[in-house]
C-alpha cells in the first residue's frame, strides 16, 4: 500500500492534500446537506431550485456553516485514536459519551442507544443486530482510513469494526463501511475513479442489496444500503467535487450523511483544492481548524 506523502505517478495531489480534502469535504458535505435533510427532491426544488450554498437552516435550524453529528462524531473518534495510538473500543465509547454530554444538535437513535448501553453497563460493543444496518458508523469512518492508511488491510478492518460496533453491529453495515474505507485508501494513493468504481462493484458482488446501477435513488433513508447507493450513483456520474455534492444533497432524505460520505470520498479523490472556496469560507471556522489539524495529525500519527 502506498504510504508516502508524495503524489502517485500521473496524479499530482499529495497524501496531505487528499487527507485535508477528505476531512474538509466531510464537513462541507455535512453542512451543505443539513439544510435539506428530510426534504424530498420536489420540496428542495420548490424552495431552493437547486440547493448549492451553505446557508444553515433546515429542520435543525442551524447557523450557516454549522455541522451535525456526522462531523462531530468523526472528530470525537479521531481524537480518541490520536490519544490512544489507535482504535480502542473502550476509549472510543468514552469519547462518544463525552461528545453526547456536549448536547450535540443531532444524534441518531442507534448511536444514542449504544452510548447509553456503555454508560449503564460499561460494555463498549453492542451485540449483533439484523436491524442495525444504519449509516452511523460509516459516516464517521474517515479517521480510521487516515490513521491506518499504510497499515495492512487486516488491521484496517479490525479497527473499523471496533469503532463501528460501539454503536452499530451488523454485517451488511460492516461491508459498506469497509468498502468506503477501501475507496478512501485507494483515493489517498491517487487511484482513478474507475478503480473506486471497481471497489463498489466488488461490494455488490458480495452484498447484492447494494446494487446501485439499476434505478435512481431519491429521498434516501438512514439505511446504509440507500445511503451508499446514492453516494455511488452521484460519484460515478459527476466529474468534480462541487457537482458531486450538489447532486447528492439534492436527492434529499438523509442529506447531511450522504453529503458527508460523498464529501470525504470526493475530497480524497479530487483533493483539497477542488473544494469551492465559497463553501470553505462558509464553514464554521473552528470546525474547519479542527478538521485540518486532525487530518494532518492522523496521517502523521502525532497528537
Amino acid at each position: 500500500m502506498h504510504a508516502s506523502n508524495e503524489p502517485c505517478a500521473g496524479n499530482p495531489a499529495s497524501l496531505t492534500q487528499r487527507a485535508l480534502g477528505a476531512y474538509l469535504g466531510l464537513a462541507v458535505g455535512d453542512a451543505l446537506g443539513a439544510t435539506v435533510e428530510f426534504m424530498t427532491p420536489a420540496e428542495i426544488g420548490d424552495k431552493y431550485g437547486v440547493h448549492r450554498d451553505i446557508i444553515g437552516g433546515g429542520w435543525l435550524r442551524l447557523k450557516p456553516g454549522q455541522v451535525t453529528d456526522d462531523t462531530g462524531m468523526s472528530l470525537a473518534l479521531g481524537l480518541s485514536i490520536l490519544q490512544n495510538s489507535g482504535v480502542s473500543s473502550q476509549k472510543v465509547a468514552e469519547s462518544f459519551s463525552q461528545w453526547m454530554k456536549g448536547k450535540p444538535v443531532d444524534i441518531g437513535h442507534t448511536v444514542r442507544r449504544g452510548i447509553i448501553q456503555f454508560r449503564s453497563t460499561g460494555r463498549s460493543q453492542v451485540v449483533e443486530n439484523a436491524y442495525d444496518a444504519g449509516n452511523g458508523a460509516c459516516m464517521r469512518c474517515l479517521p480510521v482510513a487516515l490513521y491506518y492508511h499504510d497499515r495492512p488491510w487486516s488491521e484496517v478492518v479490525a479497527a473499523s469494526r471496533l469503532q463501528s460496533h460501539v454503536t452499530h453491529h451488523n454485517a451488511q453495515a460492516d461491508a459498506g463501511t469497509e468498502t468506503v474505507i477501501a475507496m478512501l485508501l485507494a483515493a489517498f494513493r491517487g487511484e482513478s475513479k474507475q478503480h473506486l468504481k471497481s471497489l463498489a462493484y466488488r461490494l455488490v458482488e458480495s452484498e447484492k442489496a447494494y446494487r446501485f446501477d439499476r434505478k435512481r435513488i431519491d429521498n434516501p433513508s438512514g439505511w446504509i444500503i440507500e445511503t451508499l447507493q446514492v453516494v455511488f450513483q452521484a460519484l460515478f456520474v459527476t466529474d468534480s467535487f462541487e457537482d458531486l455534492l450538489v447532486e447528492v444533497v439534492n436527492r434529499g432524505g438523509d442529506a447531511d450523511t450522504t453529503g458527508a460520505i460523498a464529501g470525504m470520498l470526493g475530497g480524497a479523490l479530487y483533493a483539497q483544492d477542488a473544494i469551492p472556496l465559497r463553501w470553505l469560507g462558509a464553514l464554521d471556522a473552528d470546525i474547519r481548524r479542527q478538521c485540518e489539524r486532525q487530518a494532518l495529525a492522523l496521517i502523521e500519527r502525532t497528537d
